[in-house]
């Protein structure tokens, strides 16, 4: 049986280029790391939305 560890965060939030993809890691509560990828114009889509409501 494996051992249990507690879980972490799995780190910073990033976003790097992959490939011809932007790929987003988000923490997430309770541990682990959400994985988005996004094409160059979704990323920009978002980025425009985010900024509407972080105003």
């Amino acid at each position: 049986m494996a051992a249990m560890k507690p879980r972490t965060t799995g780190g910073p939030m990033e976003a790097v280029i992959e490939s011809r993809k932007i790929v987003m890691r988000i923490p997430s509560d309770g541990g682990g790391r959400i994985v988005v990828e996004l094409t160059k114009e979704e990323a920009a889509e978002l980025g425009e939305l985010l900024t509407e409501v972080a105003q």
